[in-house]
């Protein structure tokens, strides 16, 4: 579990300070903090004394640090406030010495957190092997479905799986992993004091219990739009691969892909039936992306380097159960509702659509004008 709380270094110190003026990847922040260590960093940054030579042979100018210090000056006094909430909450100030800082994020350069804000198990981080999760918030049942099939096999692998903790993917990804024994990092865009979503409360409480929840944004800080696009450059970056279930043509997902691809890390993309709007996303990062196309957990085991003979799924009901029933209440020459399916198979309606989006990737059933219909083996 985490160390023990001991009082923080002067880098430490000067970091969380740092990160209270700054928003998530301020490039100006990060050059300096790397060309003078975050002390002078902040001192410079609240100051008004010129750039020193050192920080002007890392690329910054007078003028990069005159437009920085007109962001950065205003919110010099919310450090109080920030590590107040953050005690109240039990949340560890992790930063690069301490010896569960992800060396992964570092890949960002100058972009990469200044430190992060963690609730849970600090060594939830620093995994072996982690891969990100991720999709789209409005998912359908088949890709619910499948980020949960996939993440508790790679739990049950010993991957840890990380994602945003927002609904659709990210939740089911959580969920299943939570459900099979592993452990999960949930980054969130705004402090780690607060649940978000707010729906989201309990299933939060879980993983801080059997992982990590984990801000660059210290305690107090809102969610905002641009915090979530750069929270998905770290969830990026904390990974091995990144593997994308389900996502729109303009889902942000695809920005955490494109952060992916831009760090060198491999991309898988499960593609979805070719008439869903909701895989459109997917089917773009595999034409596109250079993607890997992901059909199951050894797919995703492949591509990280590791052994597929691990992927066995856990210990539950038979996951081909359900298949095998909504077979069974199939016809080839009679299309029927999900519903009548529904009825035939004793499954609920929203199972039976997941297990038809399967299906139907496979080729073992096509929809049809007025419901569904096998397809033999015949074609």
């Amino acid at each position: 579990m985490s160390p023990a709380p001991a009082a923080p270094s002067a880098d430490a110190e000067a970091r969380a300070h740092l990160s209270v003026l700054g928003e998530p990847g301020d490039g100006a922040l990060g050059a300096m903090v790397g060309a003078l260590g975050a002390p002078r960093a902040l001192e410079l940054a609240l100051g008004s004394a010129p750039l020193p030579s050192e920080a002007h042979a890392a690329g910054l100018d007078g003028a990069a640090l005159a437009d920085g210090r007109r962001r950065w000056q205003p919110r010099r006094g919310d450090l109080g406030a920030a590590l107040a909430d953050a005690a109240r909450v039990g949340a560890a100030l992790v930063t690069p010495d301490h010896p569960h800082w992800p060396r992964r994020v570092d890949d960002l350069g100058p972009h990469a957190p200044l430190c992060l804000w963690v609730r849970g198990d600090t060594a939830a981080l620093v995994a072996p092997a982690a891969v990100a999760v991720v999709g789209a918030r409005a998912a359908t049942g088949y890709g619910e479905h499948v980020a949960g099939e996939l993440a508790a096999a790679l739990a049950a692998a010993g991957i840890t799986v990380v994602s945003g903790a927002a609904y659709g993917i990210d939740g089911a990804a959580h969920h299943a992993t939570l459900g099979s024994g592993g452990s999960t990092v949930a980054f969130l865009a705004g402090g780690v004091d607060r649940a978000y979503p707010a729906g989201h409360q309990e299933l939060l409480r879980r993983i801080c219990a059997h992982g990590a929840v984990v801000s660059e944004v210290p305690c107090g800080s809102a969610p905002t739009k641009w915090r979530f696009l750069a929270r998905n450059r770290v969830i990026a970056a904390a990974s091995d691969a990144t593997v994308v279930v389900e996502a729109g043509w303009r889902s942000g997902s695809l920005n955490t892909a494109s952060h992916a691809a831009a760090l060198g890390r491999p991309l898988g993309a499960v593609p979805g039936p070719i008439t869903s709007s909701a895989s459109a996303g997917c089917h773009r990062l595999l034409r596109t992306h250079d993607a890997v196309c992901i059909t199951g957990a050894d797919d995703v085991l492949e591509l990280i380097g590791e052994s597929t003979a691990t992927a066995a799924v856990p210990a539950g009901p038979e996951p081909g159960g359900d298949q095998t029933r909504v077979r069974d209440a199939l016809s080839v020459r009679t299309a029927r509702s999900v519903d009548e399916i529904a009825r035939r198979s004793g499954l609920s309606a929203g199972a039976v659509q997941s297990v038809l989006g399967l299906l139907a990737l496979t080729g073992a059933a096509r929809r049809a004008d007025a419901g569904w219909t096998a397809v033999s083996a015949a074609g």
